[in-house]
């Protein structure tokens, strides 16, 4: 107790206390996170271009195919064209082998009442249905 009777009380010290750490003093791991959302806005907009690159390919060559078949048309047409023509020939001589000893016949003539061409129909049947 002091002189006067009255109890003495601890004050801080001249200047004051050091500040009071609250906060965690822990060092950052990795990058800043707008670090990442800027390297997976990079990644995904090369993966669109990528394949926005492959859906162009791919349109062209569909219209490469097509064209090409377009241009190969007449040369299948002409291809079936002379081997109807070879088949309808080795038909004639078939019938000329077969019909020759009957009297009447005409080898070759259309059995139906036009001048209109009519293309033979063959029909390839497979073994299991014979």
């Amino acid at each position: 107790m002091s002189a006067a009777g009255l109890p003495s009380q601890d004050l801080p010290p001249q200047g004051g206390y050091e500040p009071v750490q609250y906060k965690r003093n822990l060092p950052m791991r990795g990058f800043r996170p707008s670090y990442y959302l800027l390297g997976m806005g990079l990644i995904c907009g090369y993966g669109f271009y990528a394949f926005g690159k492959g859906v162009h390919e791919r349109r062209e060559l569909k219209r490469e195919k097509t064209w090409s078949r377009i241009y190969l048309t007449a040369v299948l047409q002409a291809e079936v064209d002379r081997d109807n023509y070879r088949r309808h020939l080795a038909a004639v001589k078939r019938e000329e082998a077969i019909m020759g000893q009957v009297q009447g016949w005409e080898v070759g003539k259309s059995v139906y009442n036009s001048d209109r061409f009519v293309q033979s129909q063959y029909l390839a049947i497979p073994k299991q249905m014979k």
